[in-house]
């Protein structure tokens, strides 16, 4: 099949996997009162989802990957080349899955790796969305990780479309604000009853439930915290333990250099910029609510 009639079949897929958890989020909550324009919606719809990963998908393909592939001979080491379509998505899959389990797991116990991470953990209300959070240079790291062995190694060009339409669906339902029980089906597949504990603001689970799309990293390398099962079991608290940028750009310099956002209101020129986001937003929510009037916020 064409790579590009899979994009097409793989983005419309996408396209209703987005509807179906939103509505699975109103219908089933994991808690319930979560506004759907919450905190820092637009940052991470706009910014994070569209803006971000629109240029760092060239930056990747076009600057990264692509010249290695043309300035160095990978024939000898392409033995996927061959392989069944499916078995290459599956090796890809488990092999990236336990690469970005090690990684994460780094980044929660290196001081200079949690920079570029914790942006991903700031948020203080999570849901389908918010796992688009993620520092640029966390994005090129990985995604370069994830991406350049299917191109280098041979596989099938469908791969890529594949893979990162798998890669987006896990996202939004590992962070998803859904209530989902998987039974046995836990200690191989991830979901939010594990990695929304991931993302409270507890010691108990900074160092835990580092797994993406296979909980079983975690069961098997000793790194699970498994919640408990009574109703008022569940995190009350998510984010950071201390105050983070709400802006893009002071989120990325803050990894960089430590300050107070509200601080810089005292400069006349960020007041002016800092003043802008807040009224887009507005904008934005307002134009929503006149276009789906029956939208609850």
């Amino acid at each position: 099949m064409p790579q590009e009639r899979v994009v097409t079949i793989t983005t419309i897929i996408l396209v209703c996997w987005v509807i179906f958890i939103i509505a699975w989020e109103r219908i089933a909550p994991y808690r319930k009162g979560l506004a759907f324009f919450r905190e820092g919606f637009w940052t991470d719809l706009v910014w994070y989802t569209l803006i971000q990963s629109y240029f760092l998908k060239i930056l990747i393909f076009d600057y990264i990957i692509q010249p290695f592939q043309t300035h160095f001979d990978w024939s000898s080491i392409q033995f996927v080349k061959h392989w069944p379509i499916a078995v290459q998505v599956v090796f890809f899959l488990v092999t990236h899955d336990l690469y970005i389990y090690l990684f994460h797991r780094w980044q929660h116990s290196s001081k200079l790796l949690w920079r570029i991470h914790e942006a991903h953990h700031s948020g203080k209300e999570i849901d389908f969305l918010s796992g688009s959070r993620s520092h640029v240079l966390e994005i090129i790291i990985n995604q370069t990780i994830e991406f350049a062995p299917i191109i280098l190694l041979g596989a099938d060009p469908v791969v890529v479309p594949i893979k990162a339409m798998l890669d987006a669906m896990f996202g939004m339902f590992i962070h998803a604000n859904i209530k989902v029980k998987l039974g046995s089906l836990k200690y191989l597949i991830n979901s939010p009853e594990l990695h929304i504990w991931h993302h409270a603001n507890y010691k108990e689970v900074f160092h835990a439930n580092f797994s993406t799309k296979f909980a079983i990293w975690d069961y098997a390398l000793g790194t699970v915290y498994e919640p408990g099962h009574s109703p008022g079991d569940l995190p009350e608290n998510w984010g950071l333990g201390y105050n983070f940028p709400t802006d893009y750009f002071l989120q990325h310099a803050f990894s960089l250099v430590r300050f107070e956002e509200k601080k810089l209101l005292k400069y006349k020129w960020f007041k002016h910029y800092y003043g802008l986001k807040p009224a887009i937003s507005k904008l934005l929510t307002n134009l929503w609510r006149r276009s789906n009037p029956k939208t609850k916020s």
